[in-house]
C-alpha cells in the first residue's frame, strides 16, 4: 500500500529545505536577518514529512497568476 503524501495534494504547494547558500543570498536581497523571516513550527504536517529540523528555512513556492511562481520563506521553529 502506498503511503499518502501531503506534497502530493493539489492545494499543498511545493516545500523544500534551503541551503546555507541559497539562504545567505535570500537574506542578502531582503537585507533581514534570519530571526526576521515568518515561523514554521517543527510540529507542521508538512515540515515533518519533508524533514526539516529547527533553525532551518523551508522555502515555499506557490502558484502565483501574476508572477507565475512566488517564494515564501520560513524559519522553523520550536
Amino acid at each position: 500500500m502506498r503511503k499518502f503524501s501531503l506534497l502530493d495534494h493539489e492545494l499543498i504547494p511545493k516545500h523544500e529545505i534551503m541551503s546555507e547558500e541559497e539562504l545567505k543570498a535570500v537574506l542578502k536581497i531582503y537585507n533581514i536577518g534570519k530571526e526576521q523571516l515568518p515561523k514554521v513550527k517543527v510540529e507542521d504536517p508538512v515540515v515533518q514529512e519533508i524533514g526539516a529540523q529547527v533553525g532551518e528555512v523551508v522555502r515555499i513556492t506557490r502558484k502565483s497568476q501574476t508572477a507565475g511562481e512566488a517564494f515564501y520563506y520560513r524559519l522553523v521553529i520550536a
